[in-house]
């Protein structure tokens, strides 16, 4: 198991904006580092990558959901929040930012990555970390080396 010492993730979410995460296939760790990135004062909401659908749209963008039609009922439309405005209009005076935690990021293609990269360029109380595979050790990277080595 290995020691987390120092604050060095704090530092390079908040130098980089958004990291690419590699952490153990058992899970488990990942929870260490959430505690150090809330100590450090930050907000954070975690979500899943898998079946997310345009991702600008949820997370900064009023989108229309449609659950599935069962019969004879009429078909409707609910349209929800964007989940990053709900959850910084919400934060507390003190707070820092908000940070996405989103898991299972390994299933979003280079467009989506893309596209979570320049969030916290539109807002800088806004941190990303992106679970985008496994390893032996928990490591991490700023995510835009990632999508250089993509090209």
């Amino acid at each position: 198991m290995p020691l987390i010492a120092g604050n060095k993730i704090v530092q390079d979410l908040e130098k980089a904006g958004a990291l690419a995460m590699y952490t153990p296939p058992e899970g488990g760790y990942e929870g260490r580092y959430q505690r150090r990135v809330r100590a450090a004062g930050y907000d954070v909401l975690n979500i899943s990558a898998r079946g997310l659908g345009d991702v600008s749209s949820y997370l900064t963008g009023v989108h229309g959901v449609r659950p599935a039609h069962l019969g004879k009922t009429a078909i409707r439309t609910y349209f929800i929040p964007p989940q990053i405005q709900l959850r910084l209009a919400s934060l507390p005076a003190k707070s820092k930012g908000l940070v996405v935690w989103l898991g299972e990021g390994k299933f979003l293609s280079r467009e989506e990555l893309n596209v979570i990269s320049q969030l916290p360029g539109q807002d800088a109380r806004v941190k990303i970390v992106i679970e985008v595979g496994s390893g032996r050790e928990v490591t991490w990277s700023p995510l835009k080396e990632l999508l250089l080595a993509k090209v």
